[in-house]
């Protein structure tokens, strides 16, 4: 089929290339910000959780209260909340830049409630051992807790960024660009249903490419 005159012959692929590129900005920078945060959201909650002295239970109900609170916050109603705090940031609230303090606030608490299973699950007999060989708090964390919880904090970050995709697309919705931008103006609200497909192709692929890097980076980690 000739794309000038088939089903495909409304679609700027220029302007899917921008909306491509977009995408991709928006999910890389805020998955790096998020991995950041949520590790040390956390190791936070790992490491004061059960802990009976005031300054760990007061660490743990504070850190765990904004987890859950913007954890629990829908993603397109917290874009709208955050929308002061993005102007100040970023100096606008349209555009890929403007998308990202939303992503970030909202991926990292999910992300960290992930981090901190992770750590949960690592067998206590090697933390203790690691303690009875007179390592301190940071050696355990560096060459016990996070080694030891590698793969599923690698899985966790996978999960998280095909989450942060399906956010950049909703933010698409309301000015931010990229391919959920596209889908919707160009596709949508002018009636071009190709573009729309071609949106939801790229976006599928995206995910798929970020399943399949994670699943490879997540088996040469694990020495299970």
């Amino acid at each position: 089929m000739n794309d000038s005159t088939g089903y495909f012959a409304n679609v700027d692929w220029d302007m899917m290339k921008t909306a491509t590129e977009e995408t991709l900005y928006m999910t890389l920078v805020s998955l790096v910000a998020v991995f950041i945060l949520g590790l040390a959201l956390g190791l936070v909650l790992f490491l004061t959780n059960r802990k009976k002295d005031a300054g760990s239970r007061t660490a743990y109900w504070i850190t765990a209260i904004l987890v859950n609170v913007f954890r629990s916050i829908p993603f397109i109603i917290l874009i709208v909340l955050l929308l002061p705090m993005t102007k100040t940031l970023v100096g606008t609230i349209i555009g890929p830049k403007a998308a990202l303090p939303a992503l970030i606030i909202s991926a990292a608490p999910f992300y960290a409630r992930m981090v901190e299973i992770a750590f949960r699950e690592v067998d206590k007999g090697v933390i203790e051992a690691a303690k009875a060989m007179g390592a301190n708090l940071f050696t355990i964390i560096g060459k016990v807790l996070i080694p030891e919880a590698l793969p599923a904090i690698i899985s966790g970050i996978t999960v998280t960024a095909i989450s942060l995709v399906g956010f950049t697309a909703m933010a698409g919705v309301i000015g931010a660009g990229g391919l959920g931008n596209a889908a919707y103006l160009e596709g949508f609200q002018r009636a071009q249903p190709a573009v729309t497909l071609v949106a939801t192709i790229i976006i599928l692929i995206i995910v798929f490419v970020f399943q399949f890097i994670g699943d490879i980076l997540t088996k040469w980690v694990d020495k299970r």
